[in-house]
């Protein structure tokens, strides 16, 4: 039995209630301004529709987008790399760097074990073992 349409029930194209939904959940904007950016486009709906496909819709499209996140996340392409830099700060230099992932986002573990440790020097043997596993890893399906 083929997976019915949650749309079923709407004269609207799921593609407008979509478009509606993902302008008001991407970008700061007020019910009544993704009204008049679809009234721009010729599409005439109210900021009410907006608001109730937003409650219909929008947990099924977080779903969706978590679910992509972490098939992505799953995949061979799950990626990190170090950004490092050098500060001057009251003329003495640090140096500063945090793990990024592929999305952009920090690592949280490597931030909590320079402030359980207090020091340095466990972050950097931690980080010679992940690009030493990791240069291994690339060597093994070289």
């Amino acid at each position: 039995m083929p997976k019915r349409s949650p749309f079923r029930h709407f004269k609207t194209s799921p593609e407008i209630i979509r478009l509606a939904i993902m302008m008001y959940i991407r970008f700061p904007l007020s019910l009544r301004n993704v009204e008049d950016l679809l009234h721009e486009r010729g599409i005439d709906i109210s900021h009410e529709t907006v608001r109730f496909w937003w409650q219909r819709f929008g947990p099924m499209f977080a779903a969706e987008i978590r679910k992509r996140r972490i098939q992505s996340m799953r995949s061979s392409l799950w990626r990190w790399h170090l950004d490092e830099v050098f500060v001057k700060i009251n003329g003495e230099q640090h140096y500063l760097w945090r793990a990024v992932d592929h999305e952009g986002e920090a690592s949280p573990t490597i931030a909590a074990m320079w402030v359980a440790y207090g020091s340095i020097r466990p972050v950097q043997r931690w980080r010679k073992q992940a690009l030493d596993t990791t240069w291994r890893m690339c060597q093994v399906w070289a």
